[in-house]
């Protein structure tokens, strides 16, 4: 299940998660993100091990910032509330899979 991540819900649920947490940085007229959506719900379908959520930049600027997003799609990863991993652009499922068992 895909995560709709805001301000006002990320310290409880990234911040404090002891649990991986991929996050999708993503807008509505993005070409690429709407490319990989499905790739990302697949994702957080058959991994019910991590957290997987999706950040509008559009709507939630402030974690855009914070996390320095320059250009989306981009993905990040995060175990023990620490960045392991970030990836812009377009991914395949395997690459992104890559990213997150790294």
């Amino acid at each position: 299940m895909e995560i709709k991540l805001t301000k006002t819900n990320y310290d409880e649920i990234v911040k404090n998660s002891e649990e991986t947490v991929l996050i999708d940085f993503w807008a509505t007229w993005c070409g690429p993100c709407r490319m990989i959506a499905p790739v990302i719900e697949e994702i957080a379908n058959e991994r019910t091990d991590i957290k997987v959520c999706k950040v509008n930049v559009d709507e939630e600027s402030e974690l855009a910032v914070q996390f320095k997003i320059y250009a989306i799609p981009t993905i990040i990863i995060l175990k023990n509330g620490e960045i392991t991993a970030r990836s812009e652009g377009f991914k395949s499922k395997e690459a992104i899979l890559k990213l997150i068992d790294w």
